[in-house]
């Protein structure tokens, strides 16, 4: 892509998000996946990934004033989720500008849920070291105030991996054990299976995800549809 081109592109993005960088590095630093070079923006994820969760944690306290904490972690959970934040990151069209190698341009990669929910992370630590933390949160509650109003609290999803514990919990069984089984794929874009095995039952279900928590959820959930299903037909 022509330089031309891109900077008009990352002038859009900076306008869909609001806010523009007093350090650019920062920004072009977000926007590269590890397959791209070495000055990639992991580091940037981490810290907005830590951000994020602070804010999206306030926002939830301030809005739902007699939610107990159980609850509030769940939806804390929807929000931050690689879903949720891949489907932010393409309203804000990052699948556009987002620097990829050339393996993960021909897989696909600017698509990818799981890269497009690490750049949006990465943004969001980039706009804090820019500027500061109240800067941040302002950014991102922007983002997320559409959502906030269309939670309905009555029927927030629990997570495989949680309906799984509280299931056993509930008859007094210990819970389940997750095991890694196998790794492939480069550093870079790494798949994960993970075998889930609940002693009790005598169950060891497969996962596969291209995280080791995604495998595991996947894992959990279905142990958790065999279990339910198997005690519908007792």
């Amino acid at each position: 892509m022509q330089a031309n081109a891109r900077l008009q592109l990352l002038h859009a993005l900076c306008d869909r998000l609001g806010y523009s960088f007093k350090r650019s590095e920062l920004l072009i630093q977000a926007i590269t996946h590890r397959s791209h070079s070495a000055s990639h923006n992991e580091r940037l994820e981490f810290l907005g990934d830590a951000v994020l969760n602070c804010i999206i944690a306030d926002m939830l306290y301030k809005h739902f004033h007699d939610l107990p904490e159980g609850q509030l972690s769940r939806i804390r959970a929807n929000f931050v989720n690689q879903h949720a934040l891949a489907e932010l990151a393409l309203k804000l069209q990052l699948n556009g500008v987002i620097r990829l190698g050339e393996g993960e341009i021909k897989s696909g990669g600017h698509n990818r849920p799981s890269i497009l929910a690490d750049a949006l992370e990465a943004i969001i630590g980039a706009i804090f070291l820019d500027s500061d933390f109240a800067r941040a949160e302002e950014i991102v509650e922007v983002l997320y105030q559409p959502l906030m109003h269309t939670i309905d609290v009555h029927v927030q999803r629990k997570d495989p991996k949680t309906l799984l514990q509280e299931f056993l919990q509930s008859r007094k069984l210990t819970p389940p054990e997750y095991v890694v089984i196998n790794t492939t794929g480069q550093a870079h874009q790494q798949k994960f299976q993970v075998e889930c095995i609940v002693p009790k039952f005598g169950l060891r279900t497969v996962g596969e995800g291209t995280s080791r928590r995604n495998a595991e959820q996947e894992a959990a959930k279905r142990a958790y549809e065999n279990l339910s299903t198997s005690q519908l037909n007792e």
